[in-house]
């Protein structure tokens, strides 16, 4: 059940999620946005959607499917209420690939070095 009011905050962090995001379809942009509005409007966010990857410092993996293709996209939080998106990929294989977990773990150390 999806309410209006907002739990959390998403930031966008320079260009990483937004040049995934406007590659794809409408279908998966719809899909990506939807999942983007349970999470900042949900107060308990269902795993299907918003999990936290185990030995990542911080990172959480945002899933969303459409038809038989499989995306992710990065995020962690700043603070208790804002969660900023990192990068995005369709995910291939049953593993997400390490190169996207280091990806997302420099954006992080990016973004908060820039932060202070």
């Amino acid at each position: 059940m999806t309410t209006n009011k907002q739990h959390r905050d998403l930031y966008f962090y320079k260009h990483y999620y937004l040049s995934f995001f406007k590659a794809q379809t409408e279908e998966v942009k719809t899909k990506f946005n939807w999942t983007l509005n349970l999470i900042a409007t949900l107060d308990k966010i269902p795993v299907k959607y918003f999990q936290y990857i185990v030995n990542s410092e911080g990172l959480y993996e945002i899933r969303v499917q459409v038809g038989n293709n499989i995306f992710r996209a990065f995020a962690f939080f700043d603070g208790g209420k804002m969660i900023v998106i990192a990068n995005a990929f369709q995910k291939k294989t049953q593993k997400t690939p390490k190169n996207e977990i280091e990806l997302a773990r420099k954006i992080k150390n990016e973004y908060f070095y820039e932060k202070q």
